[in-house]
């Protein structure tokens, strides 16, 4: 059986026009990766270090500043369990499918609306995610609705240490998760990282959706490239 094979100099048009589409993904990954880690770094610089906004006129007591308190996370959050979701029984669709490790899949639709907090129940215990799409968590996490999640209480939650030396079998239990202490800030200064660290977030939705856009355009374009549908 013959295979059409474009000549030397088409094969390089064809590799040059591709790797044009690969340095626009990576250079949005490279920023989506700068964008997170400057939100990242904010949380760290106030709720971790104590330099947020007006530090200097803040009276610091029993090792936290005024106004601030330690709470047990299940005072202010509910852990909710996911729901199995094999793979044969997944439709393609526009929904991610979260697991411990983040995104395992696709589906047609969600089961719960974002934004959301992802946080590792089996596997890889106590990993936490930020969903920002409607999407399906399945049994192996817990999440946190909508109505409680938010940007703060996701690096809060990185800084967490939630696995527990005292059982056998790893895992996140549900009630030591809830008595792992939580630092609130004064609701002012949530208010005023969030001003900060949304905008952030949205600029990686919307590139992280421009590269999935580029993957399908480069993915479509190369048969054509390589029939010789389309002329280089």
């Amino acid at each position: 059986m013959k295979v059409r094979c474009p000549d030397t100099n088409s094969q390089q048009r064809i590799a040059d026009i591709l790797a044009a589409y690969d340095d626009l993904i990576e250079n949005n990954r490279r920023r989506m990766v700068l964008l997170e880690e400057a939100a990242r770094q904010l949380y760290r610089e106030w709720f971790v270090r104590f330099r947020f906004p007006g530090h200097e006129h803040t009276r610091i007591a029993n090792g936290v500043p005024a106004g601030w308190e330690r709470v047990p996370i299940g005072d202010r959050v509910t852990l909710n369990y996911g729901k199995a979701l094999k793979a044969e029984d997944r439709s393609d669709g526009p929904c991610p499918v979260y697991g411990s490790s983040g995104i395992v899949g696709m589906h047609e639709k969600a089961l719960v609306a974002a934004p959301v907090i992802v946080v590792g129940r089996k596997g890889n215990v106590g990993s936490v995610y930020w969903c920002p799409k409607d999407y399906w968590p399945i049994d192996t996490v817990y999440f946190i609705d909508s109505q409680t999640s938010n940007l703060w209480l996701y690096y809060a939650l990185q800084q967490m240490h939630f696995i527990s030396t005292d059982v056998a079998v790893p895992g996140l239990n549900r009630d030591f998760a809830y008595s792992r202490p939580l630092l609130v800030p004064e609701p002012r200064i949530v208010r005023d990282f969030l001003e900060t660290a949304v905008p952030l977030h949205e600029q990686i939705a919307k590139l992280d959706e421009m590269n999935k856009k580029l993957r399908a355009a480069r993915d479509l374009l190369l048969p054509r490239l390589m029939s010789g549908e389309i002329a280089v």
